[in-house]
C-alpha cells in the first residue's frame, strides 16, 4: 500500500514538473513569436521608406538638378540598404542585424542631407507633390522609431524571461538564445550643430 502511495505522489510530482516545463516552454515560444512579429513590423516600415524614396528623388530631381551629388548618394544608399536580405532569423544573428542597421543608418544620413538641400529651394518646398512626399517620409521615419522601440521592448521581455531562474533551465534545454537589440548609430548621442 505504501508503495502505491509513493508511486502516486511521485506521479503527481512528475505531472506538476512536466506541466510547469510545458507552460514555461509555451511562454517562451509565444515570446519568441512576438519578437519575430515585431521584427516583421520593423521590416515593413523600412520597406515603406524604401518604396517612397524613388518618388521623392524623382520629385526633387525635377526642381534641383544641380544637386545631383546628393540625389545620387540617396539612390546609392537606398540600393545598398535594399540589397541586404532581411529574414525573421536575423533577430538571432547580432552581426547580420548590425549590418542591416548600418545600411539603414547610411540611408537615414543621405535622406537628412537631401532634406537640408531641399531647404535651399523655396520653389521645391512650395510644390504640393513634394510636400506630400516629405510628409510621408517624415511619417515613415516616425513609424520606424516607434516600431524599433516596440521591437526592443519585445526583445527585452523575451531576454528577461530567458534569463530568469527557473525558466532559464527550460530555455537552455530547448535551445532558446538571447535576441539582439537595435542600437543607436555611432555618434548619434551628439546633438546636431546648427550654424547660420
Amino acid at each position: 500500500m505504501k508503495a502505491l502511495v509513493a508511486l502516486g505522489v511521485l506521479a503527481l510530482i512528475l505531472l506538476a514538473v512536466g506541466g510547469w516545463a510545458v507552460g514555461v516552454n509555451n511562454d517562451l515560444v509565444t515570446r519568441d513569436q512576438a519578437v519575430k512579429a515585431q521584427w516583421a513590423q520593423v521590416q515593413t516600415v523600412y520597406q515603406r521608406r524604401a518604396d517612397l524614396i524613388p518618388n521623392l528623388v524623382e520629385t526633387v530631381k525635377g526642381f534641383a538638378a544641380q544637386e545631383r551629388t546628393v540625389l545620387e548618394e540617396v539612390t546609392r544608399a537606398r540600393a545598398s540598404a535594399s540589397q541586404i536580405r532581411v529574414t525573421p532569423e536575423m533577430v538571432n544573428d547580432p552581426q547580420a542585424l548590425q549590418k542591416f542597421q548600418e545600411a539603414q543608418n547610411q540611408l537615414s544620413g543621405a535622406l537628412g542631407r537631401l532634406l537640408v538641400t531641399v531647404e535651399r529651394y523655396p520653389d521645391l518646398k512650395s510644390n504640393q507633390n513634394f510636400l506630400a512626399l516629405q510628409s510621408q517620409l517624415e511619417g515613415t521615419e516616425n513609424r520606424i522609431a516607434v516600431e524599433r522601440r516596440r521591437y526592443n521592448e519585445t526583445v527585452r521581455d523575451f531576454n528577461t524571461r530567458l534569463a530568469v531562474f527557473p525558466a532559464s533551465l527550460v530555455a537552455s534545454v530547448r535551445g532558446f538564445k538571447e535576441k539582439a537589440f537595435f542600437e543607436a548609430a555611432p555618434g548619434s548621442e551628439a546633438a546636431p550643430k546648427v550654424q547660420f
